[in-house]
């Protein structure tokens, strides 16, 4: 009888994760020291991979606004104000509103951070670049809200999600993969979030980790490597392109573009890394999953 007792004790334990402690101080992705007075209550998040995490770990109650592209969970986004995007924040909603956490991205393109920084705010920037970031990124917003319980619930899940979808593909053989983000071309690298989610699919990106997560490629590195399938734009597009008409995932037609549901999550650093991985397993080895 003990022993049972002694079982829901710790388990009970595992689920339950102690309130944070404010003020609370933690370091963004840019180097920068953010601190947080209080538990924030107005949070303004300006990456549709921040809104989704937010919604999933339990803290949507306390999002005021979001970026013009987040549109996931639709039933939150669509009530909530839209605000700009990375780089064309609307500064003077977004101050008007009087947020106490923006979640901004680290991009010094954009330098998003630094303008609403300026503005007064209390901004963290960061985003997850590569796969173990994605949870790590996830576990950093639960701490900053007060919902490391969701947090740590939200990351078990999709640890599981992810192990079971992998293991229907362990003993297929590696489909070696072009994945185009936008035609200029950019592609991924193995170490990115997408290339792994494309190992993990039973594929291998054909971009050398050498280049990058995210890197802009030569074409002809493309002709040359001569991938059995490419993901990201459809097979009309690619018969135009110099010297692809005759690349092995032209001619077997295997070039696939995914579904606007599909291609968000695969684009998104976040919660529905396993609608992600879903549907890279249905394209690389198609009838692997039932």
């Amino acid at each position: 009888m003990f022993h049972r007792f002694l079982l829901a004790a710790l388990l009970a334990g595992a689920s339950t994760a102690a309130a944070a402690t404010y003020p609370l101080t933690v370091t963004d992705d840019l180097g920068r020291t953010v601190t947080l007075k209080a538990q924030p209550r107005r949070i303004i998040a300006m990456l549709p991979s921040h809104t989704e995490t937010l919604a999933a770990i339990g803290a949507e109650s306390a999002l005021i606004a979001v970026d013009v592209f987040s549109n996931y969970p639709k039933a939150l986004t669509d009530r909530l104000p839209k605000v700009g995007s990375g780089y064309q924040p609307d500064i003077e909603k977004i101050v008007a509103l009087k947020p106490d956490l923006v979640l901004a991205d680290e991009s010094s393109g954009s330098r998003l951070t630094e303008k609403l920084a300026a503005a007064g705010l209390t901004v963290y920037g960061g985003t997850a670049q590569t796969y173990n970031e994605v949870f790590e990124k996830i576990a950093v917003l639960g701490k900053l809200t007060n919902h490391e319980a969701g947090a740590t619930r939200l990351i078990t899940t999709m640890r599981g999600d992810l192990n079971t979808l992998q293991a229907s593909v362990i003993s297929r053989p590696k489909v070696s993969t072009y994945f185009e983000i936008d035609p200029t071309p950019y592609s991924v690298g193995p170490n990115s979030f997408i290339g792994a989610l494309i190992t993990k699919a039973g594929g291998h990106t054909i971009v050398p980790a050498a280049l990058g997560d995210f890197p802009k490629l030569d074409p002809e590195l493309i002709v040359k490597a001569n991938p059995q399938v490419m993901v990201g734009l459809d097979t009309a597009l690619a018969r135009t392109r110099p010297g692809w008409s005759t690349l092995r995932a032209v001619q077997a037609g295997r070039v696939y573009e995914p579904t606007p549901e599909e291609n968000d999550a695969l684009s998104r650093p976040g919660p529905r890394l396993a609608v992600a991985l879903r549907a890279l397993i249905r394209i690389l080895h198609p009838g692997a999953l039932k």
